[in-house]
């Protein structure tokens, strides 16, 4: 080898220069004095060595100076760079983390672009660096920026909107919540000027201010509808939740959603040889369920071909409103009969004509969801009293009515009253009381006993001048079709018979084919 014979060199030549040194010293000694001017002393060829010497530690800095210099030249062009893990996995490598952020910046505003209506946010977690330096290193900067927008993903900062617990839906904030929830309202109550509520009854403060100032601007005797309270009964929270933007509602989707449902109804269309009966056997629901989601349906009526809702989605919430319905009533005025034996029976002679007076009905109306589930009267104002009418009556003939009727149920309270309600003409009034012994409201004949379709058992009088009475619901009938009855004597007893939803009496009067609001003839 190559190194070991240099060392083999460097042994040899060192043990010559030894003995050379020994033997030059010892003639050094012997001949010091034998030395001339102008010889050159025999220790001087020993510098031959000594040169060689010198060299090799020239070479060895200058190794060490070529060392150090590539270092430094190494050094130099050591080149920082970053891997780029995603979940611990490498992805690619980056010149500077400064263009992953850079990518962040891009990529959010490219959801929010999108996204316009929600709170973007960028799903960065689990992404990460790491740094590392080599020697003029080539970082992948590019494809790896690539890769990594690729697998960008971003959600909707939202809140769930729930109902009793149950999660309704999905929206944008508290502030979307509290707008669809007032937008709900204000379908049950247009009128009224609502706060959004996030639980039961929150929106009350408001309203008892508004019902308050509604109030004082009217007056006992001007007709009209006022808002008393406006409620949600249902439980309504909201929780924070990462949401597909897709499916953030907007305050009028909520607020659709809240009053209408997601169900869709089901909707039958009728066949031959279909009855109100049939059709609620088959689906295994109440006759009064039809009804009540078809309002307009009449069995006697029902076509082939008709659609019948026989189901209706159930909202969410339940928007509970409280009003008071002030209405004008013109009262007809008294009659008062003044028998005549010289007038011929069913002949009259007006003496003095009565005028109409005026008064105001006050009743409380609560409904759910727009739909009426109980009505109380509160009283009535009279703004103008009504004259009264006297008129001479033929006494020849029994058995004729006097044109003054009576109530027809001591110690009443009216349930429902007489007019277009809600989009439903009630033709007369409806009375419950504790009393349920129904009386004839006058003279009259008999004219119908029996089940009339919707009123159940029912009793007609005719009053032998024009006006005729009817009597629904009842329970049973105490009269028969021919007699003759006189004001006051009882024909039968309050029930629930025919479409209804309790016991009490309807009660109607017509005049000459004509029907008539029963509160003009009773006082």
């Amino acid at each position: 080898m190559k190194g070991f014979k240099g060392n083999r060199w460097k042994e040899n030549n060192q043990a010559s220069t030894n003995s050379a040194q020994l033997s030059g010293k010892q003639d050094e000694h012997q001949h010091m004095g034998a030395a001339t001017p102008g010889t050159e002393p025999q220790g001087r060829k020993w510098s031959a060595p000594r040169k060689w010497i010198a060299g090799t530690a020239g070479a060895v800095i200058v190794i060490a100076g070529l060392v150090y210099a590539g270092n430094q030249y190494v050094n130099a062009n050591m080149v920082p760079y970053y891997h780029v893990l995603v979940h611990n996995q490498e992805i690619g490598t980056v010149k500077d983390p400064s263009q992953i952020d850079k990518l962040f910046s891009q990529k959010q505003q490219e959801y929010q672009d999108k996204y316009p209506g929600v709170e973007m946010v960028l799903q960065t977690d689990g992404i990460t660096t790491k740094v590392e330096k080599a020697f003029q290193a080539k970082p992948d900067t590019d494809n790896t920026l690539k890769k990594l927008d690729g697998m960008l993903k971003a959600y909707a900062e939202g809140v769930e909107l729930k109902v009793n617990g149950k999660v309704v839906g999905i929206v944008k904030d508290q502030a979307t919540v509290d707008a669809a929830l007032e937008q709900a309202q204000m379908k049950f109550a247009p009128k009224a000027a609502v706060t959004a509520a996030s639980g039961k009854d929150k929106a009350e403060t408001k309203l008892k201010k508004m019902a308050a100032t509604t109030s004082s601007a009217k007056t006992a005797s001007t007709p009209g509808t006022s808002v008393q309270k406006v409620s949600i009964e249902e439980k309504v929270t909201v929780a924070p939740v990462k949401a597909d933007p897709n499916k953030v509602l907007t305050a009028a989707e909520a607020a659709k959603l809240l009053t209408t449902g997601q169900e869709a109804p089901l909707v039958y269309t009728v066949e031959e040889g279909d009855t109100i009966s049939t059709i609620a056997s088959q689906f295994k629901i109440s006759q009064k369920e039809i009804y009540s989601n078809n309002p307009g349906v009449k069995e006697k009526y029902l076509q082939i071909g008709d659609q019948l809702k026989l189901t209706v989605p159930k909202p969410p919430i339940t928007v509970k409103t409280v009003e008071k319905v002030t209405e004008q009533v013109s009262t007809a005025p008294e009659i008062e009969i003044r028998k005549s034996k010289e007038l011929p029976a069913g002949k009259t002679k007006v003496v003095r004509p009565g005028q109409e007076g005026l008064k105001v009905m006050t009743y409380q109306v609560t409904k759910e969801n727009g739909k009426v589930v109980s009505e109380q009267w509160l009283g009535q104002t009279v703004v103008k009293s009504s004259l009264k009418e006297v008129v001479l009556q033929g006494t020849k003939v029994p058995g004729r009515g006097s044109g003054q009727f009576a109530w027809p149920v001591s110690g009443h309270v009216i349930s429902s009253s007489y007019g277009t309600r809600w989009g439903k003409m009630h033709k007369g009034i409806d009375m419950v009381s504790g009393n349920r012994t129904i009386m004839a409201a006058d003279d009259g004949t008999v004219t119908f006993t029996g089940q009339i379709s919707g009123y159940g058992n029912a009793i007609i009088i005719s009053h032998g001048n024009g006006y005729e009475t009817l009597y629904g619901h009842l329970n049973s009938i105490s009269v028969h079709s021919g007699q003759k009855v006189s004001q006051g004597q009882k024909i039968g007893i309050m029930g629930s018979t025919g479409h209804s939803t309790g016991t009490h009496l309807h009660f109607e009067i017509h005049k000459n084919g004509s029907i008539q609001n029963p509160m003009k003839y009773l006082n």
